[in-house]
This record gives C-alpha cells, structure tokens and sequence, in this order.
C-alpha cells in the first residue's frame, strides 16, 4: 500500500476519532451547560450540573434513608414518599432543576403550570426516553406516540365504554363473592382474622382483569402476575439508574432473568390468545371481555398485531391489577385510622344493598364510599410523580423550556399544597362532597390518573371494581389495623405499604 495512502486513512481515523471526541464532549458537557445557562436566566433555581451523574447519587440517598425510617400514623407522607422533590421544591422554589444524569429535569410543582403541560395539544411534550429495561414491562399504549398512540387509544378506550362496563360488573361481582367467601372462612372460628390486604386485594383485582380480559379466572392467569412481579423489581431498579448504552446486550444474571420473564409471560400470553381466537371462529364466546375487542379490531385493520395485543395485554394485566389493588389497600389501612368514616359508608352501604347483591345501577347511588375513595386518591395516589420529555423548544405559561428538558410532575405535591386544599394533612372526604370540581380551591390541582389526553382509559374500570369490592367488604365485615402494621408509604413503580397492610377484619 502506497505512502499517500495510508496517509489518507491516518487523516480519516484522526478526524474520526476528533468528531466522536468532540460530539462526546458536547452531549456531557457543552449542551447541559448551555441549558442550565438558559434556564437560569430565567430565574429558575436548582442544583447545577455534575459530569455524567448528575443529580443520582443524591436522589437515591434520599430515598434510601426515607425508606428506611417508618412513619407514626398521619398522612404526613411526602418526605417519605419523594423526599428528593420535597427537598428541591423547599429548597429552591415550586419550578426548580436538578439532573438525571445528563438530563436536566425540570420540578413543576404548580397546578396550572402542570395542567398546560399535560394538556398540551401540539405532542411538544412526550414519554421521556425510556430505559430499555424498562420496555420489557409493556410496550403497549403508554409507550406509544402520535398517531400509532392515537389509532391505539380508540380502540382500547373502546374497551371501557359505559355499556361494557355494565356488562363487566358481573364479573366484578364474582370475585368480590369469592374474596366475601374466603374471608368468612377465615373468621369462622374465632369471630376475626388477621389478612394482609395487599395479598387479598393482589387476588381479587388479578381475578378480575383475567375474568374481564381473558374470561377465565385468577388460577388461570396466576402465573403471569407472579412472573410480572418478580420483573416489577427488576424494572424499578432498572429505572433508577443511569442507563449505559449497550449494557443490555451483556449476559449478566439480572439481564438473563429479565429477557427469561419477557419470553415467558408473551408465551402464555400468546397461547390464551390463541385459545380465545379459535373460540371467536367457532362462535364459542359468550361474553365480551377486553380481549376479544382487541382481537376484533386486529381482524378489521392492518394497525394492530398479535404482538400488539400481547403488549395490550401485559399492560392491563400490570396496571389493572396494580392501581385497584394499591387503592383498595390505602383505604382499608385510612378507614381504619379513620373509624368514623368506616361507619358512615358502612350505613350508607347498608341502607342502600342490605345484604343483597350489587349492581351496576345501585354502586353510582354510593355518595360516600365514591367521597372517600376520591380522598384516598387525593392523600395517595397511584404514582406520585409524572413525567414527560420536551423534544422541541416549548413555552409553558411565562416559561421557556429548552428542546430535551425531561418535566417532573409531582402529583403528591399538588395534592397537598394547602394554596389549592384546605388543612391538606386531614382525610376529609367531605372536601368532595359536591364532586371533584369543586373539592379543591383549584379544581385542577386533582390528578390521581394523569390529565389531559393521555388520562388513564381505565379509570372507570378501576374506580367501579374498587366501589364494588369496598361495598362487599363494608356489608360483612368491620376492620381495624393489627398492632403489627407499621406506617410505611413508598413508591415501587406506584405507591403501595412498603410492609404489606395486617389488618383485623371481624363479622359485622
């Protein structure tokens, strides 16, 4: 090879390794730097930026010592549950910066602010780039964006309309009487039984998503919630920390075990799809679940795949049973620590059902259990943070916001902040007594299923099984917590008792 020739390729490699240099420096460096400038100018306060960490260390020491710390029993919760946020909004104001690694972050803590950048209607603000560990848990709705987003959410929205609903409730009913049954075993011979509601409530919301999903029951899709539970913790590990690009490719045992869960959940999946698509050719269903929406729609456009409807479905079988479950297990734990409202809904429950059983029509008339369920989403909602990813130059009320500013939303902060509710501390459901628009100083300031468009499609679903299933719970029997509980809300993916709920539950 001639002399000038190698010279050539000396020349080639030394810009080549010149560029990658100097692209390395300004994606850690220069860009950053020059966001923070810019956000400063503005007058927004915040941590400043540290070389390729950013503000993670600080964020997990945070958490680390909050939750390794109980709480006596009061909703005084927020230090626990977002202690970074908490820090950084006393520290340096309600709109403050700090950094996930490289990425600046914006806290928003103010409600009007938070509402414009949920209802922003130009798709300005996105999911943030999203660790790919993470995509392991569902690649279905929320994941997606623009128009795939749009064509998706008709059809699952579809899934919940009103009438469907109604024709779920008797399967909301059937779990609710299995759970009635096997509690009342549990009492019988003593009068009382200590249960850790978290683990009821995990059967009864997973009985219900396999029944209203697959039509089968909870024995059936019991080995998909375990399999997803194990992958739940590796997905929040995964979640905070600084992903490197390419680490998922090598074959550590955590890795193994993700990809080895993945495959194994979109196997059964795929056969109890399967199963449901040669009972749809065979005119074999009777009753309409979510699945045969799905599988309806698959057969009427090219938009949707089976692969598609496998992430549909791990996504409700997650979020379905998660939110409802969460839920339910906050109010027994505040019903509880709150013995008079226990007894409130308990005559209202009562005064309307007796002892017989519910139906779509009689739950819409339980005012007060409808009040306190408001409440406990209010005091503990399923996530206590939003985010979302500003891929353009965006301005929010008098804010400009650089193009790759991840927007924090803490949800938690907004349903305390005593400018929006009164004595924000105290479970007062009576706040909601003439409903949610007007339960606040600002109406906006109540975001337990997000905002906007992408407000959860499933909130009804999940508010209906939680009335119906507290109702059931408040005809039978009465509750108190067992001297074992211990007070200690943390996030997990949502917000649930990080010790599991032990509660007394005895024969009304």
């Amino acid at each position: 090879m001639e002399y000038s020739t190698l010279k050539i390729m000396a020349w080639c490699f030394a810009l080549l390794l010149f560029y990658v240099m100097i692209s390395f420096v300004n994606t850690m460096w220069w860009r950053p730097r020059k966001i923070e400038k810019l956000l400063r100018k503005q007058g927004i306060r915040g941590t400043s930026y540290k070389f390729f960490t950013g503000d993670t260390l600080d964020m997990k020491d945070c958490v680390q010592k909050a939750s390794s710390k109980t709480i006596s029993l009061h909703h005084h919760i927020i230090p626990r549950v977002i202690p970074f946020q908490h820090k950084m909004v006393q520290q340096h104001g309600k709109i403050s910066l700090c950094w996930f690694g490289r990425r600046p972050r914006l806290i928003i803590a103010d409600a009007e602010l938070a509402r414009l950048v949920l209802t922003n209607n130009k798709g300005h603000f996105v999911k943030p780039p999203r660790n790919p560990f993470v995509d392991i848990l569902s690649l279905g709705l929320s994941s997606l964006e623009g128009e795939s987003w749009s064509k998706r959410r008709r059809v699952v929205t579809s899934a919940f309309h009103l009438e469907k609903l109604k024709a779920m409730v008797p399967a909301f009913s059937s779990s609710c009487c299995n759970m009635i049954e096997r509690w009342e075993k549990l009492v019988e011979a003593r009068g009382w039984y200590e249960v850790n509601v978290c683990s009821e409530f995990d059967i009864l919301t997973g009985d219900v998503i396999a029944r209203t999903t697959f039509g089968s029951s909870y024995q059936e899709g019991k080995k998909i919630f375990e399999l997803q539970k194990e992958q739940e913790i590796l997905v929040n590990e995964a979640l905070n920390n600084i992903y490197i690009s390419g680490f998922r490719f090598l074959p550590t045992t955590k890795n193994k075990r993700r990809y080895n869960l993945d495959i194994q959940i979109k196997t059964m999946l795929r056969d109890m799809i399967e199963k449901k698509e040669q009972a749809m050719k065979e005119n074999k269903v009777k009753e309409h679940d979510l699945l045969t929406t799905l599988l309806q729609y698959k057969e009427q456009s090219d938009s949707l795949t089976i692969d598609d409807v496998i992430e549909e479905c791990k996504l409700l079988y997650f979020a379905g049973q998660v939110t409802t479950a969460n839920l339910l297990a906050w109010t027994m734990i505040i019903l509880s620590m709150h013995p008079n409202w226990q007894e409130k809904a308990r005559t209202e429950v009562l005064e309307i059902f007796g002892k017989k059983t519910l139906d779509y029509e009689d739950i819409n008339h339980l005012k007060i259990v409808s009040m306190i369920l408001y409440e406990v989403l209010r005091l503990y909602p399923p996530v206590a943070v939003l985010y979302k990813y500003n891929w353009c130059e965006t301005r929010v009320g008098n804010m400009l916001i650089p193009a790759g500013v991840e927007v924090s939303l803490p949800l938690l902060l907004l349903h305390y902040d005593n400018n929006y509710w009164d004595n924000p501390e105290e479970f007062n459901p009576a706040r909601f007594n003439e409903g949610i628009s007007k339960a606040s100083k600002d109406h906006i300031a109540f975001y337990p299923f997000g905002w906007g468009s992408r407000i959860c499609p499933g909130q009804n679903f999940a508010f209906t099984e939680a009335k119906m299933a507290l109702a059931f719970i408040l005809q039978h029997f009465s509750f108190h917590l067992s001297p074992t509980y211990v007070h200690a809300p943390t996030t997990f993916l949502t917000l649930k008792p990080q010790y599991g709920a032990p509660i007394i539950i005895r024969r009304t």
